[in-house]
């Protein structure tokens, strides 16, 4: 079992001290929290070990997971890897993307592994579909959420379009051509609703839109492509197929049929892929277990973090 502790117990990092604790890949060690009033709840109850400073608690772990704010990303990244730590850091990889090329390099230099923290990479939805999604040319998501204080210290393009930003970059096998976005505040000083229109040289086309002062909850991505239809419910783990082929000479009398003005003749029928539900979270941390004792990527590597990180500020950059 690889010891692994977590830095930064707020919200999230709650949710990963009691999967690593349950996990059978990983002996949980304890966490920090600079919040010395926090931490000491934490500890008190739930039973985890609070250690007093970052410096202790990674020179007691083979893993450390990150999940602090965003702007201490790169800091904390940089201690653990200098002591030839493996670490699991949640999205966004860091503040900027040099901080996170710097990420990449020095895991390169001290021989450490890195995965960032993409779950919905891990979501049962999208795995049950992800490889009917082939050469998509039009894609269209929405991730709306409800106001939450929590988060509002980036730009909600970092802080929830990025997930899906992360899902489209892996799905279209194609580099990003141009960029045009629009973003408002309403309530925090950094953007709140934001829309991108993102085109890629192979002429896929992305249009996502993100808001966190929504009236309510959603996150769906839409994937068409020749021939097919692909609705994915991220929030619901609900997913929908539609495909089409071509129509028999003598379909069945309840065949879908359609016929274009050049006469050709289409049936359209559905897909049920079967959704497993599992614990998105507990399974992108196992699979980080996984790719350190096997000595294999992660599923989702500390360059993938930083390509969405990077298209993320593009956008922000074009508002």
């Amino acid at each position: 079992m690889l010891k692994a502790g977590v830095l930064g117990a707020g919200h999230l990092g709650k949710i990963h001290l009691r999967l690593l604790n349950q996990s059978e890949k990983y002996e949980l060690v304890g966490f920090y929290d600079p919040n010395e009033k926090n931490a000491q709840k934490v500890a008190k109850e739930f039973g985890y070990k609070s250690f007093g400073s970052i410096e202790e608690l990674i020179d007691a772990v083979d893993v450390v997971d990150i999940v602090t704010p965003t702007l201490s990303h790169y800091d904390c990244a940089l201690k653990a890897i200098s002591k030839k730590k493996h670490i699991f850091i949640e999205k966004p990889i860091a503040n900027s993307v040099e901080e996170a090329y710097e990420i990449i390099k020095l895991a390169k230099e001290y021989g450490v592994k890195g995965q960032v923290g993409h779950v919905e990479r891990f979501n049962p939805a999208f795995l049950s579909v992800k490889d009917k999604i082939e050469n998509p040319m039009f894609i269209e998501t929405h991730r709306l959420a409800e106001f939450n204080p929590r988060g509002t210290d980036v730009p909600v393009v970092l802080d929830l379009m990025i997930h899906d930003i992360d899902i489209i970059l892996r799905v279209v096998n194609s580099k990003v051509k141009s960029i045009n976005a629009s973003g408002v505040s309403v309530i925090s000083n950094s953007p709140d609703i934001a829309n991108a229109r993102i085109e890629f040289e192979n002429g896929c086309v992305a249009n996502l839109t993100a808001s966190r002062i929504s009236l309510k909850n959603m996150r769906k991505s839409r994937f068409f492509q020749r021939d097919a239809y692909i609705s994915i419910d991220f929030l619901e783990k609900k997913v929908e197929v539609v495909k089409m082929k071509d129509a028999p000479k003598n379909p069945d009398e309840f065949a879908l049929i359609l016929q274009n003005a050049e006469g050709l003749k289409k049936q359209i029928y559905f897909e049920n892929p079967k959704v497993s539900i599992n614990n998105a979270i507990l399974d992108e941390l196992e699979t980080f277990a996984k790719a350190i004792q096997n000595n294999t990527d992660p599923v989702v590597t500390l360059e993938h973090g930083t390509e969405a990180l990077k298209v993320a500020h593009d956008i922000i950059n074009s508002f």
